[in-house]
């Protein structure tokens, strides 16, 4: 058993399984594997639950050649070789539901994901660009996208959700707020979060501690919260701090949780304190910063308290137009377009 963190939690295995060759039963049935992913935070975290006579995997990693080739040697390895008979998404990003299309069409596997999820991701995967939309370059200059990276995207192939999610047949089966499911021997209630990704499930298992939580409750980063080009005018920080607060009270301490990246953990109350406080506090040091008008990505220092590298550049910005957005549409800051380069600038009021 590892000791207790400084955050106040608690992690039982300090190392994780190794990049799909290993599992590690964290409960009865109950299997961790980690997936490579090619990019900073280098993995996802999936979980196989034992069926009997097939398992049923939460999340999938990207849709790859290699991430197919660890697939067969986990069946072959630790699932004993076992079918995979079912294939439960937390929510729509492509390390999460990258393979599920093709558990369905080459595995006969049944997908189980919210509304929201599948139509998303469905609709991604067939909305291929070979160049940037208008759109999207509109939303990044008025976001005060660096106009190095800015002429970039206008003239590179962007990134498609197709490029690592496998097309997804027509056909699932729809899971959604106050279902209940049963996997690996236990009845699990369905809580929906938000913010991270809209209609993100969440399984409470009735007969034991074990929560599995996706991206929406990690134990040491908070999970991006991002306004993006497909609805400039969401407001996910807004609905991050509501899901918060309404999944805070179902936390128990002895709640053992399986998050979609780095470790299990328990002490899940004190980690929605943090979770909730992380973004109030993001917003007042926003709001202090924006006393002269700003756009977004001239908000990084206060938000990230770190120098943002270009590889971090995309996330950290839809993540800064999240808050200021949410300030604005809170009333408690304006915004007007700056003529010099068309971007919006915000100011906090009073």
């Amino acid at each position: 058993m590892a000791d207790v963190a400084p955050a106040g939690l608690r992690y039982p295995w300090d190392t994780p399984p190794a990049h799909g060759t290993e599992a590690i039963e964290v409960a009865p049935g109950v299997l961790w594997l980690r997936l490579p992913l090619p990019m900073k935070l280098d993995h996802v975290n999936v979980y196989a639950l034992d069926e009997g006579d097939h398992w049923t995997i939460i999340d999938t990693g990207f849709a790859s050649g290699k991430t197919k080739a660890i697939w067969a040697e986990l069946i072959a390895g630790p699932l004993g070789g076992k079918p995979v008979g079912r294939v439960v998404v937390t929510h729509h990003h492509p390390d999460h539901i990258g393979l599920a299309g093709w558990f369905q069409s080459e595995h006969g596997a049944e997908l189980v994901t919210t509304r929201t999820a599948w139509l998303t991701a469905r609709m991604l995967t067939l909305d291929e660009q070979e160049v940037a939309p208008a759109e999207s370059l509109s939303f990044y200059r008025q976001s005060g996208m660096d106009g190095a990276m800015l002429e970039k995207r206008a003239t590179d192939r962007p990134f498609n959700f197709a490029d690592i999610v496998a097309p997804l047949p027509l056909g699932f089966t729809r899971i959604k707020q106050d279902d209940t499911i049963q996997m690996g021997g236990r009845t699990w209630e369905i809580h929906m979060g938000n913010g991270h990704a809209p209609e993100h499930a969440t399984f409470w298992s009735r007969d034991d501690n074990l929560v599995i939580a996706g991206d929406q409750i990690l134990p040491s980063i908070s999970p991006n919260v991002g306004v993006y080009p497909t609805e400039p005018m969401a407001d996910p920080i807004g609905e991050w701090l509501e899901a918060c607060e309404r999944l805070a009270p179902l936390g128990r301490d002895d709640h053992l949780v399986l998050g979609g990246h780095k470790l299990p953990f328990t002490g899940l109350p004190k980690r929605m304190e943090q979770l909730i406080a992380n973004h109030h506090g993001c917003l007042a040091r926003l709001s202090d910063y924006i006393s002269e008008p700003k756009s977004a990505s001239e908000c990084f220092a206060p938000l990230f308290k770190r120098k943002i590298g270009e590889a971090e550049y995309g996330l950290a910005l839809v993540e800064a137009v999240a808050h200021l957005s949410h300030l604005h549409q809170s009333g408690l800051a304006t915004r007007q377009l700056r003529e010099a380069d068309g971007a919006w600038v915000y100011q906090s009021k009073g």
